[in-house]
């Protein structure tokens, strides 16, 4: 497993931006499936996007499609997600998270290593 560590969250305005990190560590991390999903209080944990070993083929979920982008840099074991015109719906806590596999990268369940969140929180 890969031990994962996220920053970059606070406190934002609507309209404004975040960029969001998350910092690996191992070897392997270059192998790995990385996403990141979210965590809005009373509710479930939620896909939000995900990036393949050599940082093709991002996935996103609809809402965030357009307004978020996924990155790694695997020179830094390190994967981004830039987060522009948020919205108070976007407050949660996100979380990274790293899969062996490349198949199902929206299911929480093919994840095997998680970050500890970072809180995300959008003003109106």
């Amino acid at each position: 497993q890969v031990q994962l560590v996220e920053s970059g969250g606070g406190l934002v305005q609507t309209g404004g931006s975040l960029r969001l990190s998350c910092a690996g560590s191992g070897r392997a991390f270059s192998s790995y499936t990385m996403g990141w999903f979210r965590q809005a209080p009373g509710k479930e944990r939620r896909f939000v996007a995900a990036i393949n070993w050599s940082g093709g083929r991002p996935n996103y979920e609809a809402s965030v499609k357009g307004r978020f982008t996924i990155s790694r840099d695997n020179t830094k074991n390190t994967v981004y997600l830039q987060m522009n015109s948020l919205k108070p719906e976007d407050t949660a806590v996100y979380y990274c998270a790293a899969s062996s596999t490349s198949g199902r990268n929206w299911d929480e369940g093919a994840y095997e290593s998680w970050g500890q969140g970072t809180q995300v929180t959008v003003s109106s």
